[in-house]
């Protein structure tokens, strides 16, 4: 039995919803003339409020400052009958700034009321404080806002709308003159200058939630509306999401009335017959009686404070007895008397099916209703039972209980609901019956126990079983007989127990037609077969985990490579159980199942990236009249130090590289070049032949900081006539902030200076090799959209000057982008006869340019007397040898100069531990205390407190000579004390000279060693460690950093030995390893020297990101110069290598100081991928080239590493001869982020070096599924939320001929506002395809939000197909026609759409025609060079885009 609560406890959620969500009803004559004119079904409409101008504040905002805001209501209105209905909603208070308030607040509500007179009335109100704490609300003006034009379909007038303000108030309505008005501006008189700024659109998707709002409802996004989801986005109505019902089934109802049923319905006859008695003419006395009951009935209903989810079922309620169950009519007496006992509750013998949703706010309803018969007329008032008798229905109780409150421990137990009467707001509007008694015996209790307390008062009650529909039958024998012995003892106890054998219960009915309580739960299942294991009863639905049915998505997002996989990719059958019984297994294990041994299996990802298909040709050679173009923009030139013309390279030639060359060169400072010329257009779909205009570059050259270069606008002369096949390039010039053009210096200049002051000592070497082996990539973006143009990379071996005082090249490289394109899936099923589960997906590289950049690089003469000897290049040494050091210690202080290589910190301890040495209290020399004696700042203080005694015995005693018996008893009690701290303080002064001694002995053993270390790459080095003791030691060797381990393997020490080439001796088995060891460890000999191996490898790095937008970069400054130590590639570190012996104490200590360096970046890939999801990628190796591949034990040992820890990145080894993939599992972020990270590929089995290092960018955006057809344009909607700042915001596409996004202007997006865009797709090639859309802040050039569009495009049905024949050459094409009728009776206009516009133009575009008339469309083929054939569709169109006819012709060009 459910123990109950109070009433706050159980129904507050629900209550306090519904005592706000009481509404006024509309018109009855308007709802009457709605059902006349068919206006049946109820549509959703969106209101956005954006902002109210006012011409001058109120008085009252100068008399009361700041306090005053100001309150939007709105309420609906109909002006034929002038009655105000639905609810009023108020608006959050807003104050005023510029005579301006902003509202930015989105109203939702749905109607079937479509008439012109129904209107939405706006009223300013302001909100002043009062004294008491309270608010005074004192309206400003009113305006009126038309809904529905006057047409006979009721269309509504969607648009902004701009609404004047009048003054008063808006009971000026309710005035006779304004009755069927529409001028108010006639009779009312307007505010100058005050309008109301507002959108109202239709919102379909309001239908799946119009059961759980009534019409004529304002409510906002934010409305708490029980049985709807919470969005994320804070706006729950822009795209509702229902919360999952699920089946429920209520049995065993009973009905208790009070004081017994039998004298409730006596009292309730008396006072019906009375009540006729005193309305009617006196008659005979038995009329008293002729008012009967002839049915009871009980509704059942899901409400959820606003309305009722489904229409209430009603059910017919029965006469039960304590002793048998017996259908009795209280029409007659007899039955009544017949019985052996009376009834005493009315009940259910069938089951009722409810479906729920977990939610607090949720409630059933119960009304109990009786059905009473009269005599019509006077005639027949003798007669009882003569068939002339009018009915009619009187509500006597009614209930509410909410299942989902806590605890919710109902399931399989039953509940008791208090009844209740009078006149009570309810949820179906009616008069309840009540009385003197029943008012006063009633209780606002709603619930009880049985088994507890006695209860005071008598209540009416209704007791019922809610049970899971969901529940299956166990399958544990104990838990099945424990089941089956509590129902039968519940039958034993409960007369009104259902019938046994729970079974599967169906969706429930509609709204419609609710399922009665003809037949049994038990009678209309049937039985489930899906295994559940041993499941409790108890566990609620939302509690329990059901399997469920994975289908693959027809627009699965292809274009990031994620896991795509058939259905027998994902089933069970790619696994095989062990068969054979494990010895070792323990029973609780077998109980558990028998572990699954995995098949060889390789996952599926689609598609999958090939390296090197998408790398641009290193350089094309251009035209003459591109060069010709070039070199008459006035681009500046590039000269030596001495002004002469640097000495151009050819691209195209090979680049011999001699490092000794380098070497010698006398001039070691270099001053590199990069000139950005122009940029050559390439035709591509979907965009306009002005694409782009203005563009921006990124790109990072070695160490230096990364580059975003400033906007470039595309500059076109009009002199010039460009050919077709020739497109001349377009000169880039610089576009300042404000916005104005550099045409006077065209192309963008950028420098990096490399000398003596950036280069650290020996990194020449490495700046060298980055340009003879590196490949610089450069990424080009559309400056205004901020979307990804392409791709480039340019060779630097060409900025080797080979002794030359400049050199220069240009480059013509191609700007390559990657689109991955799916068939169309419908398309894929015909052709293969079945259902396809994966649509092919293509992977093309699309040229969307030539970039063309000139290089250069300025040698710079560097003062000799400055160069540096680490600048000679030594060769490097991979053996670290121990510094022998001369002399000791000659006694005295321990900051002696014979100890070498101290640092700063060093120097002050042994500063500190000098003086700390020779201190004593002043009172033990007898020294005067104002005597300071100077000290030095000393570090990491350990006797703080002594000294601070001894400054404190210095001012007492100074003091004490005022009064020396004060003084004298003070300086014996502060003696005594300071020798106290003094003997306390003692242990700490030893322990920190002991501290520094070891810290001054381990300087003295410490050999620094300086590595140069790149991202990926295996650094090896030995150590010659020397046994100083005329004993045997068994060294420790522990590194403080994993990156650098000892090589144990004898195996991997011999080759990193081949691979360095260092002739030192190579000795097996020289290390022991425990697994409790702080690290390996090695015998030494007395005196004896050994080389310890030492590897360094690190495969992190930092990946912070600059902000994604193009820079300003000021005038004057062409070139960058970087900071000595920055980079953002490897952290640099120091890391001890620490040799102890036996005695736990340091032999030696080797300090590796790690500087970074620049690492090779081979392939560069960006991908898009949906927010907040893994990203499942696979890329294929390029076949490797294994010069063992002639030997009998050679192979190739392909291994991967990425930089991000978060990131998966794995390889397989496969069958010789296949090709091999590399997968990739990326953690998702929110967009617009965006992740960057490195992966390395080896193919040496000890990881020396990376043979391959990929760059990977991974764009997060935000998911938009399309589902359309070729030709035709559909519509989607997408929400922009606006930041915490202003913004002025435009949106951008990819395919601006395919997607137009509206509003297609600069609009402001206020804080926190939400702003609707409307996308029209319009895509002319079929399968999935993948677009982009950017909303960007054109002030800051950020992006606020960006969308990923994936596109299912489906071909149309075609409705004619034709064949033409082109001959190839001439020029001329081939002109043919093709007739079109108009199917409609009234005139038309037709649009005419090929999706080859490059090859099939029309004579006419539009063209009008008449209904039934004919009209023949004109087809001009452009011309062909190549034979073959191609099919193009030709789409007429009505003016919405929605494509009437399609026509398919085959053009065979022979």
């Amino acid at each position: 039995m459910v123990k109950t609560g109070h009433v706050p406890t159980m129904e507050d959620s629900w209550r306090e919803g519904f005592e706000r969500s009481r509404l006024v009803p509309p018109p009855c004559q308007a709802a009457r003339l709605a059902v006349e004119s068919h206006f049946t079904q109820s549509h959703g409409f969106q209101l956005c409020l954006s902002r109210l101008t006012v011409p001058q504040p109120p008085q009252e905002v100068s008399e009361g400052g700041q306090d005053l805001n100001y309150q939007l209501c709105v309420t609906l209105f109909d002006r034929s009958y002038q009655h105000f209905f639905g609810k009023t909603w108020r608006s959050q208070p807003q104050g005023m700034k510029n005579n301006k308030i902003s509202f930015n607040q989105v109203l939702y509500f749905h109607t079937s009321l479509r008439f012109p007179s129904m209107v939405m009335v706006l009223e300013l109100v302001s909100l002043s404080p009062r004294p008491d704490g309270s608010q005074q609300a004192l309206g400003r003006g009113f305006t009126v806002l038309e809904l529905f034009i006057n047409r006979p379909e009721a269309q509504p007038a969607d648009g902004d709308r701009r609404l004047n303000l009048y003054h008063g108030s808006p009971r000026n309505l309710l005035h006779p003159l304004l009755k069927d008005t529409t001028d108010y501006g006639s009779l009312l008189k307007t505010m100058e200058g005050a309008r109301m700024d507002c959108v109202i659109k239709n919102h379909p998707a309001l239908v799946s939630m119009m059961h759980l709002l009534p019409e004529n409802v304002l409510v906002s996004g934010d409305d708490d509306i029980p049985g709807l989801a919470a969005s994320p986005t804070g706006d729950a109505l822009l795209k509702p999401q229902l919360l999952k019902m699920l089946p429920f089934t209520l049995n065993r109802v009973t009905v208790s009335l009070q004081p017994s049923l039998e004298k409730f319905e006596s009292q309730l006859l008396q006072l019906i017959n009375a009540d006729c008695h005193n309305t009617k003419q006196p008659g005979p006395e038995d009329t008293l009686r002729t008012v009967v009951i002839q049915e009871r009935r009980l509704h059942v209903g899901v409400h959820n404070g606003w309305c009722f989810l489904e229409k209430p079922q009603v059910v017919v309620l029965e006469l039960l007895s304590s002793g048998a169950r017996s259908r009795s009519d209280s029409t007659s007496k007899q039955s009544k008397e017949s019985s052996s006992t009376l009834p005493e509750t009315l009940g259910l013998r069938s089951s009722l099916e409810l479906r729920l949703a977990n939610h607090h706010a949720l409630a059933i309803v119960f009304q109990l209703e009786y059905v009473f018969s009269a005599p019509i007329g006077p005639e027949t008032m003798l007669s009882t039972t003569s068939t002339s008798r009018a009915a009619f229905l009187q509500s006597l109780r009614w209930g509410v209980w909410c299942p989902f409150q806590e605890p919710a421990d109902w399931n399989g137990e039953e509940t008791q609901l208090v009844l209740q009467g009078g006149a009570k707001p309810n949820p179906h509007g009616v008069m309840v019956y009540s009385t003197e008694m029943t008012a006063k015996t009633q209780s606002p209790v709603p619930l009880r126990a049985a088994g507890t307390a006695q209860i005071p008062e008598a209540r009416d009650m209704i007791s019922f079983w809610l049970s899971s529909g969901m529940e299956k039958k166990e399958f544990s024998p104990k838990a099945s007989l424990r089941r089956k012995q509590k129902d039968v003892s519940s039958q034993r106890k409960s007369p009104t127990s259902p019938a046994q054998g729970r079974k599967y219960i169906p969706a429930a009915s509609p709204p419609e037609s609710p399922q009665g309580p003809g037949l049994s739960l038990s009678q209309l299942a049937a039985t489930s077969h899906r295994p559940t294991g041993s499941r409790s009863s108890k566990v609620l639905p939302w509690q329990q985990s059901f399997p469920s049915l994975l289908h693959p998505s027809p627009s699965a997002p292809a274009h990031q490579l994620s896991h795509v996989a058939a259905v027998s990719v994902g089933n069970i059958t790619h696994m095989e159980a062990a068969l054979q019984p494990r010895g070792d297994v323990s029973p609780s294990a077998l109980d558990e199942g028998d572990q699954l041994e995995e098949l060889p299996f390789t996952p599926v990802h689609a598609p999958v990236i090939t390296v090197g298909m998408n790398e641009p040709s290193s350089c094309t050679v251009s035209s003459r009249s591109s060069l010709a173009h070039l070199y008459s923009a006035g681009f500046p030139n590039i000269v030596d130090h001495s002004g002469q013309v640097a000495e151009v390279l050819d691209p195209t030639e090979p680049m011999p590289f001699d490092p000794q060359r380098e070497e010698a060169d006398l001039l070691q400072g270099n001053l590199l070049v990069f000139q950005f010329l122009a940029f050559t257009r390439t035709p591509t779909a979907g965009v306009g032949p002005d694409w782009p205009d203005n563009i921006y570059f990124t790109f990072q050259f070695y160490r230096f900081p990364p580059v975003t270069s400033q906007q470039l606008k595309l500059l076109t002369s009009g002199k010039v006539q460009q050919k077709a096949g020739n497109l001349l390039p377009c000169v880039l010039a610089s576009i300042n902030k404000d916005g104005t053009v550099n045409s006077d210096s065209p192309g963008l200049q950028v420098q990096f200076r490399v000398d003596e002051g950036f280069l650290r000592p020996g990194e020449k070497r490495w700046f060298l090799r980055y340009l003879a082996l590196h490949t610089m990539h450069i990424d080009i973006w559309d400056s205004n959209s901020l979307l990804l143009i392409g791709s480039t990379a340019i060779e630097l071996k060409y900025l080797l000057r080979q002794g030359k005082a400049a050199v220069q090249a240009l480059h013509e490289v191609e700007v390559l982008t990657t689109d991955y394109v799916g068939e169309d899936p419908l398309l894929t099923s015909a052709n293969l006869g079945q259902q396809s589960t994966i649509s092919p997906v293509t992977v093309h590289t699309i040229v969307r340019g030539h970039l063309h950049i000139r290089t250069g690089n300025i040698g710079c003469p560097v003062d000799p007397g400055k160069r540096r000897a680490a600048d000679a290049m030594p060769a490097p040494s991979h053996i670290i040898t121990p510094r022998e050091v001369t002399g000791g210690f000659r006694g005295g202080s321990l900051s002696s100069r014979n100890i070498l290589q101290l640092n700063a910190r060093n120097t002050a301890q042994a500063h500190r531990l000098e003086i700390d040495g020779d201190r004593v209290p002043l009172h033990k020399h007898g020294i005067r205390g104002n005597i300071i004696m100077p000290r030095e700042h000393n570090l990491n203080e350990t006797d703080g407190a002594s000294r601070k005694l001894d400054c404190m015995a210095a001012v007492h005693h100074r003091e004490g000579k005022e009064d020396a018996k004060a003084a004298k008893v003070m300086d014996w009690s502060k003696e005594a004390q300071l020798a106290r701290e003094q003997d306390q303080s003692k242990p700490n002064q030893e322990r920190s000279k002991a501290e520094g001694i070891a810290n001054m002995l381990s300087q003295a053993i410490t050999t620094q060693h300086l590595l140069y270390a790149s991202l990926g790459s295996a650094e090896y080095m030995e150590y010659v460690l020397k046994n100083p003791y005329n004993i045997p030691q068994t060294v420790t060797i522990h590194s403080d950093d994993p990156e650098l381990s000892v090589l144990t393997n004898t195996e991997e020490w011999g080759y990193f030995k081949a691979l360095t080439k260092t002739p030192t001796p190579l000795e097996d088995n020289m290390f022991h390893l425990e697994e409790d060891a702080p690290g390996p460890r090695v015998y030494l000999r007395p005196k004896e020297s050994i080389h310890i191996p030492l590897k360094y490898q690190s495969f992190l790095c930092d990946h912070t990101m600059a902000v994604q937008g193009p820079s300003f970069l000021p005038t004057g400054k062409g070139f960058r110069v970087a900071k000595k130590n920055l980079s953002n590639i490897v952290a640099a570190k120091t890391i001890k290598v620490t040799f102890k012996g036996e005695d736990g104490k340091p032999m030696a200590i080797c300090q590796v100081n790690v500087e970074p360096t620049p690492h090779v970046v081979d392939q560069t890939f960006r991908l898009y991928h949906p927010e907040l999801c893994f990203l499942k990628k696979a890329i294929r190796l390029p076949p490797w080239h294994n010069p063992t591949a002639g030997e009998p034990d050679a192979r190739n040992h392909i291994s991967v590493c990425c930089s991000d820890p978060n990131v998966i990145c794995q390889t397989r080894m496969l069958v010789p001869g296949e090709p091999q993939d590399v997968y990739l599992k990326v953690p998702g972020s929110p967009s617009p982020n965006i992740k960057m990270f490195f992966v390395m590929v080896f193919t040496d089995k000890w990881m020396a070096a990376p043979s391959q290092i990929w760059q990977i960018y991974v764009h997060f955006l935000e998911r938009v599924d399309v589902s359309c057809v070729t030709g035709q344009r559909s519509c989607q909607s997408l929400v922009l939320r606006g930041k915490q700042a202003v913004r002025k915001v435009k949106c951008f596409s990819s395919h601006p001929k395919e997607i137009e996004v509206d509003p297609d202007s600069v609009f402001l997006l206020p804080p926190a506002a939400v702003q609707e865009l409307q996308l029209k797709v319009q895509p002319w090639q079929a399968g999935s395809r993948f677009f982009y859309v950017n909303a960007v802040d054109v002030e800051q050039r950020q992006i606020v939000t960006a969308w990923l569009l994936c596109l299912n495009t489906h071909r149309p049905v075609l409705s004619k197909a034709f064949e033409v024949s082109v001959p190839v050459g001439g020029g001329r094409g081939s002109s043919r026609k093709i007739t079109y009728t108009n199917p409609y009776t009234r005139s038309r206009t037709f649009l005419l759409r090929s999706d080859h516009p490059d090859l099939l133009q029309f004579k006419e575009d539009q063209f009008q025609i008449s209904g039934g008339e004919s009209y023949t469309i004109g087809l001009r083929f452009a011309p062909s060079q190549s034979p073959g054939s191609v099919e193009i569709l030709v789409y007429v169109n009505n003016l919405e885009e929605k494509t009437e006819e399609t026509f398919c012709v085959k053009v065979n060009y022979s």
